[in-house]
């Protein structure tokens, strides 16, 4: 064990806050300037793709760079994620068309692949279990700041600048986080020759983008090209289970993921991701839509979520001493349902507040759920496996998040298939008109009461899978807390 002087992790801390920050902005800022890039590139048929294709690469690589910070340290990996992920960032500025700005997210999204999961797991090498749950609220409000600058800074760059600068601003930041791990983060790692397992890199990141694009696909109407990318990921991930039991050191330690604390702990995550997308995703929509709020109002209502999460965390931080990992992760999986039931019971002369205290409280159970499993799990296991494990919940929750787009994307689809204004279907140009408030009065309140029939429908799933997240939640085991070990220096 290596003693870590107290006065410079801070700086290690900020530059982990700072490549969190890239990655948590980059969702709200790219939204907020999607509707200019896409009237200057054109191909609006490829929309959905600047943001899946992101996803995508993040996902699938986000196991393989958790496996490597394991074999050669964190820092090295680390400056490669952020490499990558800045070149795609000044790559997509320069984007001259909608593919090509694809391409260039696909690149970005390599970098957050590396970023993300090596940033928790740094965290996880540096500081006890007592100081780790302060320090996981710590970069829970990261993603509560970049929810309300993002927009902001994004709305002002499109007003004033280019939109490229959308994606340069993301320069400066890297290069100081960069900068940080450079001169403060040391390591030591064995210098013996490492064996990676290439092959089994390669077929897991094609099993998991196959069934991202299959996911992807099955939410919209190309059921042949979901068909197909489902049979091929069938196909790879078999190869994959293959070439796995006869590595020497597999890419994905199958013994490792399905150790208890780490299996329960990342089914309870992938499960509570597939909630709270659906509350980022429809809860909007309903209040805009259904209430006839301002997207002002639905904005704030969501935006409880992301105040009760860091609050949350801090709570979570307070509380493992005294209540242990388990027994806090199991009350905000508690929380979840609760705030969940809030949605389920909106109507169209519901106040706007009833949604902002259903968020508030999701958002609390999920500042507990997500700290106390990213916790446990790092806990769970030694020095040379807290990467691959950290990657597996980072890995669980993305996953979870693509799984409930489409899932509960499909539910409200089919629902609005089935909702009829007298003998004709709901068109989902009426909805849209209804969002923006630019539809003909004449008609609009039939679409407002079928898209809130379907929305409830869709709040009911989302209820139920917080009721699951209770029940996974109540299978992970106890897990002690330890002291913490710092096998990582900081000079």
């Amino acid at each position: 064990m290596i003693a870590v002087p107290k006065l410079r992790r801070p700086f290690v801390l900020a530059s982990v806050m700072a490549g969190m920050f890239m990655i948590a902005i980059e969702a709200t800022i790219v939204s907020t300037a999607m509707p200019q890039i896409a009237g200057q590139l054109g191909d609006l048929h490829l929309y959905s793709w600047v943001f899946s294709s992101f996803l995508l690469t993040q996902t699938t690589t986000t196991v393989v760079f958790g496996k490597l910070a394991d074999l050669y340290g964190r820092k090295p990996v680390l400056l490669f994620g952020i490499a990558v992920f800045l070149a795609g960032s000044i790559l997509c500025g320069l984007a001259w068309s909608m593919p090509s700005l694809i391409a260039f997210r696909l690149i970005q999204g390599i970098g957050a692949g590396a970023i993300q999961p090596v940033c928790l797991t740094v965290v996880g090498d540096l500081y006890s279990v007592a100081e780790r749950g302060k320090i996981q609220a710590y970069l829970a409000s990261v993603w509560g700041v970049s929810s309300v600058f993002g927009p902001l800074a994004g709305g002002l760059i499109i007003q004033d600048l280019s939109w490229a600068w959308i994606f340069w601003i993301n320069v400066p930041i890297g290069i100081a986080a960069a900068a940080g791990f450079i001169v403060f983060l040391r390591e030591n790692v064995a210098s013996e020759k490492k064996a990676v397992d290439v092959p089994g890199a390669i077929l897991f990141a094609g099993a998991v983008a196959l069934f991202m694009v299959a996911l992807t696909e099955a939410g919209s109407s190309n059921g042949t090209t979901a068909l197909a990318a489902a049979c091929a990921c069938a196909v790879v991930a078999l190869l994959f289970v293959i070439q796995e039991r006869r590595a020497a050191d597999p890419m994905v330690d199958f013994v490792l993921w399905a150790r208890r604390p780490i299996a329960t702990a990342n089914a309870a995550t992938l499960l509570s991701g597939m909630a709270i997308i659906g509350l980022t995703t429809f809860l909007p929509m309903y209040v805009q839509g259904v209430l006839n709020q301002s997207a002002l109002v639905a904005g704030f209502a969501l935006t409880m979520m992301v105040l009760g999460w860091p609050i949350g965390a801090t709570v979570a931080a307070k509380n493992f001493s005294r209540l242990g990992l388990r027994r806090t992760m199991l009350i905000g999986a508690a929380f979840l349902p609760v705030g969940a039931l809030a949605f389920v019971v909106l109507g169209l002369g519901s106040s706007p507040i009833i949604a902002g205290l259903g968020s508030i409280v999701m958002g609390l159970g999920m500042g507990l759920v997500s700290t106390s499993a990213i916790v446990l799990i790092q806990s769970s296991v030694g020095w040379d496996e807290r990467g691959s494990a950290t990657a597996s919940n980072v890995f669980s929750r993305n996953l979870g998040s693509t799984l409930g787009a489409t899932v509960l994307g499909g539910i409200l689809n089919i629902s609005l298939e089935h909702a009829a204004l007298g003998n004709r279907a709901v068109d989902f140009e009426q909805i849209r008109q209804l969002l923006d408030h630019s539809g003909a009065a004449i008609g609009n309140g039939a679409v407002r009461v079928a898209l809130g029939q379907s929305l409830h429908l869709t709040f009911w799933a989302v209820f139920l899978i917080t009721i699951l997240t209770l029940l996974l939640a109540t299978l992970v085991p106890s897990v002690p807390l330890q002291a913490g070990t710092r096998e990582m220096t900081v000079e």
